[in-house]
C-alpha cells in the first residue's frame, strides 16, 4: 500500500501518469537483475569505422538510463562482414539482455536472398534502435579519374570491399550488372581502415560502400578537400548535403530495374542498428529500448555526438523490428530472385 501512496503522490506533483503496480513491480525486478551488471556490447568491425564510433558513443550513456544502471563495454568481433558478432549474441550469448551488438544492416537483405552464411534467423534479433539514418555512398580516390557512375561506364575501376556478400561488393556488382559500369572488386579487407589506407597507397581505386555520416565523422579532411569523389549515393532519398550525387536507384534504365536498386536501397532505414538476444524477457527488451530512446534525447549524448561530427537521426527498437519483419516477408519474390542473382557469392 506504501507502493501506491507514494507513486500516486508523484503524480499528483509532477503531472506524470502513474506507473501500475505491475509496471512499478518489472521496473524494479529488471533494476535488481542489472545492479552492478556489465552489458558487454559487440561491434562486428574493428576500431575506427562508423559503427564502431556509434556503438561506443551509444555505450558511453545508455548504461545510466537502463534501471539498475550496469557498466556497457564495447568489444570489437569483426569477422565475416559483421556476421560473426551477430551471430554470437544470436546463437551463443546467454539471452538475458547482457549482450548487445551492433553489425551491418544489409542483414535482412543477406537472409531475403537466400546468404548460406547466416546461422540465425535476423527476424529474432530484439532490436533496441538506430542512431542514425544515412545514405551509404560509393566514391572513388581523386587520382583515380572518374568523376561519375557514367565516367565508370567507359573504364575499369578497381573497387575494394571486404566480401561479396556486404554492401561494398553488392553496390558496384548491381552498377556492373544494371548500370553497365566496369568495375573491379578487390575482396578481403577488414574494414574501414584497411580499405582506406588502401586507397591511399593506390592499390585500390575507390570503395564500393561507406556511410557519408562515417565519411564527414572520419575523415573530414578528405570530405572538404575533395579526396573522395561521390559517384552515387545509396538511399531511398539523397543527404541533404549531397544535392547533386544521384541515387543508384534513380540511375536504374527502367522500372523493373529501379525496383531492383530500390530493394538494395532500402536497408540504409535501419542504420547502425543495435540489438540483443533473441528470447530475452519482454520486461527487459521493454526497458532497454525505453533506456535506448531516452539515450538518444541525452543533451550530453547529443553534445558528444555533434563534438565527434556524428549526426543523431534516431530510430526506435520497435520500429526497426518491423521494418526488417516487412523486408523479409513482404518483398515480392521475383525482385527478390533477380537481387539474388546480381548478390553472387555469399561468402
Amino acid at each position: 500500500m506504501k507502493t501506491i501512496f507514494w507513486i500516486g503522490l508523484l503524480a499528483a506533483a509532477t503531472g506524470v501518469a502513474p506507473l501500475t503496480v505491475s509496471q512499478a513491480s518489472a521496473q524494479e525486478a529488471v533494476a535488481q537483475f542489472y545492479k552492478a551488471k556489465t552489458i558487454s556490447f559487440y561491434i562486428g568491425y574493428p576500431p575506427g569505422g562508423a559503427y564502431d564510433l556509434y556503438a561506443r558513443l551509444v555505450a558511453r550513456f545508455m548504461g545510466a538510463h537502463i534501471p539498475g544502471k550496469p557498466n556497457i563495454v564495447p568489444r570489437n568481433m569483426p569477422g565475416a562482414g559483421s556476421h560473426t558478432a551477430a551471430a554470437y549474441v544470436a546463437n551463443i550469448a546467454t539471452p538475458d539482455g547482457t549482450s548487445f551488438a551492433t553489425a551491418d544492416n544489409s542483414l535482412p537483405l543477406a537472409q531475403l536472398t537466400g546468404d548460406q552464411t547466416l546461422t540465425f534467423d535476423v527476424r529474432k534479433l530484439q532490436y533496441l534502435g538506430n542512431p542514425i539514418v544515412t545514405n551509404n555512398v560509393m566514391v572513388a580516390w581523386h587520382t583515380a579519374g572518374v568523376q561519375s557512375i557514367d565516367d565508370a561506364k567507359h573504364r575499369e575501376v578497381i573497387m575494394g570491399a571486404t566480401r561479396p556478400a556486404n554492401p561494398g561488393g553488392q553496390y558496384p556488382r548491381a552498377a556492373n550488372l544494371l548500370l553497365g559500369t566496369k568495375f573491379k572488386l578487390v575482396y578481403g579487407y577488414p574494414g574501414t581502415g584497411e580499405l582506406n589506407i588502401a586507397m591511399e597507397k593506390g592499390e585500390i581505386e575507390g570503395r564500393g560502400s561507406n556511410d557519408w555520416v562515417g565519411w564527414k565523422a572520419s575523415k573530414p579532411d578528405w570530405v572538404a578537400d575533395r579526396k573522395i569523389i561521390v559517384l552515387a549515393q545509396i538511399g531511398l532519398r539523397r543527404e541533404r548535403d549531397l544535392p547533386d550525387v544521384p541515387l543508384l536507384m534513380d540511375l536504374a534504365a527502367d522500372n523493373k530495374d529501379r525496383e531492383v536498386l530500390k530493394l538494395l536501397s532500402s536497408n540504409v532505414m535501419l542504420g547502425k542498428p543495435v540489438f540483443t538476444s533473441p528470447g530475452v524477457p519482454a520486461e527487459r527488451l521493454a526497458a532497454l529500448r525505453k533506456a535506448f530512446d531516452e539515450t538518444m534525447a541525452d543533451p550530453e549524448f547529443i553534445a558528444d555526438a555533434m563534438r565527434q561530427r556524428l549526426d543523431v537521426d534516431p530510430v526506435d527498437g520497435g520500429t526497426i523490428q518491423k521494418l526488417v519483419a516487412d523486408l523479409i516477408d513482404n518483398t515480392p519474390r521475383d525482385v527478390a530472385d533477380r537481387l539474388r542473382e546480381i548478390m553472387g557469392p555469399s561468402g
